[in-house]
């Protein structure tokens, strides 16, 4: 840890070098609501004149400063792909521009695509037609894993969670349409009128790949019979948040015991894939259910869950009418976005979802500065340095747990902007005739590239996420905090504002993807990346005490129509912003010591401008549908409660806005909640 003491000094003195001669910005004080206190509802007053003169656009369920930022990358990306496009013909084979261009083209070329209608799955149909044999179900399943139509089970490479150097076979629950499998159960109005608008869904695009209505409908009620027993031998999102939940790892004969009527041995064969690797089943349960409708759910009822699987699928990618009903259910009704996103849109973000690090290379040569990344890191280093103090000054954590949690943090591998070493796509055979075919021949080039690391050693270059996403994660296995350049705008960060700007816009995002490595999930890995108890069982029972606190304040917010947050699905993500907002106050802190202390700006002192940018980089407006939807699946609390949440619990942002016990934004001392 002496290193990174040294490296402190030193970054914090290159930052102002980066700000001299500069005038840096600071917060936008045009997006304040003045009119509502700070203390009172400090996402209303941080943000609130923004939403009120921007509403959500009608393609988008959900829309911020941050998002704009993300559509606004598309524009960057529009350009790359147009000009490829327009010059793909003279462009040497193989070559970036070829590939993207190519597959830019076809996705644009709607014309002829509307033409192909349903034939464009054609040899899929024809497949999945003649499987006459539970041996040709098999073969058929393979053969649309490999286009990663992972029905009913995923596959795919993982770390071994006991031997985290090597990367192993996974499979996972899989095969289901709607977005979670509570949506199967849950007995209220609302989620009755879900899965009967999903079977008329289903119907209605049976009917589009050629059936009559009433074969049509006859198919829907199969479809969601089957998806709902798969379903039910599902875990819950609140189960899988326990990584010992899905660890089961197994030699391949133990495996085959647990579905003695699935091949494995031929499966393994398809993807090219050693039998002889180590193999984790993630849910032995859907295993054992997979292996009952193996045995007992008649073929003509496979084929017609596997026609649907591929359907829903490949809508987004085949003609007109199955963009619009695609749409009509999974964006109108689900999320409430009213009306879809141009067609240039759709394909800028099809080539990056398929074709990422080829479009991602060429963002980064045109929108990423060496001065960016140099910024970043600093920050990231600051951040890195603000937890190892505060491991140091807990109370509740004995000195043997926190050694091991400083030899954790000391083994954290931040990566900015792009990776080191980009995916080679030469052996991808993209045309401009069939738009399909080429998001198929992506797909299973993404299927080979992860199913080749089986067996490995852990390529530790590897991205999770594309270049231009406007995202941020960290991997519990590799130990490491991942920032892309497409996060790396405003309002998130710029290297044009004020250190209370970036601190507390990206600042929070960094501490965030810290604390993962020891929220719920990340505390139960050490620092090599092993599933391993690093705790005293005093320690960890007082963890988990403080993690409870987080359960609690979060299961108190509600959302419109009264759907409360699940605590415990958002704890994670909840604990990282608690620890992210405090991380970065600390690192912001830190960064004016020895310094002249900033002025003020626009009448706020820099602690108040640190905590208003984080409330307007989260500035998000949601649609209720949409919201609905979150609150249901997604493991992060809606943004609202994203900035208020934490700052509830700080003394210092109360200190900042002289907040007074009593106030909506003061949780009492006996409910305050701190973990890091």
């Amino acid at each position: 840890m002496r290193f990174l003491r040294f490296g402190l000094a030193m970054l914090f003195c290159a930052s102002s070098l980066l700000a001299q001669n500069k005038p840096l910005h600071g917060i936008d004080i045009n997006d304040l609501n003045r009119g509502v206190s700070p203390c009172q509802d400090f996402y209303e007053f941080a943000n609130g004149n923004w939403r009120a003169h921007n509403p959500i656009p009608p393609s988008m369920m959900i829309w911020s400063k941050r998002w704009a930022a993300g559509e606004s990358t598309k524009e960057v990306l529009h350009g790359i792909l147009e000009d490829a496009a327009a010059h793909s013909s003279s462009a040497p084979p193989k070559s970036t521009d070829r590939l993207i261009g190519d597959y830019y083209g076809a996705c644009m070329d709607e014309k002829q695509i509307d033409a192909q209608g349903i034939k464009a799955v054609q040899r899929e149909l024809d497949l999945i037609r003649s499987i006459g044999s539970v041996a040709d179900l098999q073969s058929v399943i393979a053969r649309l894993h490999q286009e990663a139509v992972f029905a009913p089970f995923y596959f795919g490479s993982m770390q071994d969670p006991h031997n985290p150097q090597q990367v192993i076979a996974d499979a996972g629950a899989s095969g289901l349409g709607l977005p979670d499998r509570d949506y199967y159960f849950k007995d209220d109005v609302k989620s009755k009128e879900t899965r009967q608008k999903y079977v008329e869904h289903v119907a209605a695009m049976f009917v589009l790949a050629g059936s009559g209505k009433a074969a049509a409908a006859a198919s829907a009620q199969v479809v969601m019979r089957m998806e709902t027993s798969l379903a039910g031998a599902s875990l819950t999102n609140v189960e899988l948040r326990d990584p010992h939940a899905t660890d089961h790892k197994m030699k391949l004969d133990e495996v085959q015991k647990l579905t003695p009527d699935f091949r494995w041995a031929g499966y393994f064969q398809a993807l090219n894939v050693d039998p002889r690797v180590a193999f984790n089943v993630d849910q032995p349960k859907f295993m054992q259910e997979f292996q009952r409708q193996l045995r007992q759910t008649f073929l003509a009822d496979w084929k017609t869950y596997l026609t649907w699987q591929l359907l829903l699928t490949a809508a987004p990618a085949l003609s007109t009418p199955f963009v619009q009903e695609d749409f009509a259910f999974n964006q109108h009704y689900l999320q409430g976005t009213k009306e879809m996103k141009p067609r240039w849109k759709r394909c800028v973000e099809s080539t990056d979802a398929n074709l990422g690090e080829a479009l991602g290379k060429k963002y980064v040569e045109k929108t990423f500065s060496p001065e960016a990344k140099a910024r970043m890191q600093e920050m990231v280093k600051n951040i890195l340095l603000a937890l190892h103090d505060d491991i140091l000054m807990l109370t509740w954590m004995s000195d043997a747990t926190k050694q091991k949690a400083l030899e954790k943090l000391s083994t954290f591998n931040p990566k900015v902007g792009y990776p080191d070493k980009w995916k080679d796509y030469s052996s991808v055979e993209i045309t401009r005739r069939a738009y399909w075919n080429d998001v198929v021949e992506a797909r299973r080039f993404a299927v080979r590239d992860d199913a080749q690391q089986i067996g490995k050693p852990v390529d530790r270059l590897r991205w999770g996420m594309t270049t231009p996403t406007s995202n941020a994660y960290y991997n519990p296995q590799l130990n490491e905090i991942v920032f892309p350049a497409g996060i790396l705008l405003p309002p998130m960060f710029d290297v044009n504002a004020t250190d209370a700007v970036n601190y507390g816009g990206i600042g929070p995002v960094i501490g965030h993807e810290i604390s993962h490595g020891f929220d719920d999930q990340g505390a139960q890995y050490d620092s090599t990346g092993e599933l391993k108890n690093w705790w005293t069982p005093a320690d960890y029972k007082e963890f988990q005490k403080h993690a409870q606190c987080v359960v609690d304040q979060f299961s108190g917010y509600t959302v419109e129509g009264g759907l409360h947050e699940n605590g415990k699905l958002v704890l994670g993500e909840s604990i990282g912003d608690l620890g992210g907002v405090k991380l970065a106050y600390l690192a912001f802190q830190k960064s004016m010591q020895g310094k002249p202390r900033p002025p003020d700006q626009d009448g706020f002192t820099p602690e108040q401008q640190f905590f208003i940018s984080w409330g307007q980089s989260r500035g998000d407006e949601i649609r209720p549908d949409a919201q609905r939807q979150f609150v249901l699946t997604n493991p992060h609390p809606v943004s609202k409660y994203r900035v208020i949440g934490p700052l509830c619990n700080m003394p210092e942002f109360h200190q900042a806005f002289a907040c007074k016990a009593g106030d909506a934004m003061v949780r009492p001392d006996n409910q305050r909640c701190a973990v890091w």
